[in-house]
């Protein structure tokens, strides 16, 4: 495998049964249920600015940011909103009504992995943050070049939880412990105008800023939201009376189901991301917790989009043989 990382930066996870979502926060997460994944090795953090340069420079890949739109899937699209970019998150002047959340995003053109803000901006200072502006394909592209594959929804909740069954958070059951803060998400009750910046960054983090959960993971909570490979259903699967067993390595539902109903204008299937991001305030997303979930368009990648990688079993095969941590 010769693009991929060396067996110390990937952390080996045994596997094993846990519960799965949560029946005390949002309805997309219920019902809370028994599952089992197989062992895995997943990477310690999100695919960083670095990561993901030295992956274009080796194969000349233009993500789904850098190309055209095609007019025939935006049906009713202004022209000038056809052209390469994506969507960036935009602060506003004061407060607005959170229910209408195109107040702080705007189609950007230009804005890319590399150019993360639109023309002008660079991730030149940014090398050790999370790559951004990632659409499904290109973070798909990204985890074969290496030898991995991106995470199945219960595969990236399980490495989440850290082996806390039943927590809260990736850390525990308290939001700060002690005060700190545990992840980077938005500070103060002013979202989307105002933040005290508790955290040290108003967009992105430097990956493993913030503690590692039990697993020897970063940044399972905040930064930014990671995709899965499992296709978006509005609820995890009620449990099958006729089953006698815990489902083993679960996937989505179908994709006919994950497209958007409120806007059927648009058949773009949805995949899960996970873990929230940068842009998770306690008043309005407070989903930086390892059941949170929601979907997202496979062509959309946005400035609090990124992911991570995995490798199945057998995992020491990678690696000739030499067994991950």
């Amino acid at each position: 495998m010769s693009n991929g990382p060396s067996p110390s930066a990937v952390v080996r996870l045994e596997g094993g049964g846990f519960t799965m979502g949560s029946d005390h926060h949002e309805p997309e997460e219920a019902p809370a249920h028994r599952v089992e994944v197989d062992a895995f090795g997943i990477s310690p953090f999100a695919v960083t600015n670095a990561e993901f340069a030295s992956f274009v420079r080796a194969t000349g890949y233009a993500t789904v940011a850098e190309r055209p739109l095609d007019p025939a899937e935006f049906p009713g699209a202004p022209p000038e909103n056809l052209v390469p970019g994506s969507m960036v998150f935009t602060p506003t002047p004061g407060p607005v009504d959170l229910r209408h959340l195109s107040q702080w995003w705007a189609w950007i053109p230009g804005a890319c992995w590399s150019r993360p803000e639109g023309p002008g901006s660079s991730v030149a200072d940014r090398a050790d943050h999370p790559v951004v502006h990632i659409a499904h394909e290109d973070a798909a592209a990204y985890a074969d070049w290496i030898g991995g594959a991106l995470p199945t929804e219960a595969e990236w909740e399980y490495a989440a939880r850290g082996g806390l069954e039943g927590a809260e958070y990736t850390w525990g059951h308290e939001v700060r412990p002690g005060g700190r803060a545990m992840a980077n998400i938005w500070d103060g009750p002013d979202f989307p105008w105002r933040t005290r910046a508790e955290s040290g960054w108003f967009r992105t983090s430097p990956v493993g800023s913030f503690p590692a959960n039990g697993f020897g993971l970063f940044d399972m909570a905040g930064n930014v939201w990671e995709w899965t490979e499992d296709w978006w259903s509005e609820a995890h699967p009620t449990k099958d009376e006729s089953s006698c067993c815990v489902p083993s390595n679960p996937r989505g539902g179908g994709i006919e189901a994950s497209y958007d109903p409120a806007q059927p204008q648009f058949r773009v299937p949805r995949k899960v991301v996970k873990g929230g991001s940068h842009l998770c305030a306690d008043t309005y997303c407070r989903r930086y917790r390892p059941a949170a979930r929601r979907p997202q368009m496979i062509d959309t990648g946005m400035s609090h989009v990124g992911f991570r990688c995995v490798w199945r079993a057998p995992i020491e095969r990678s690696w000739g043989g030499r067994r991950v941590r």
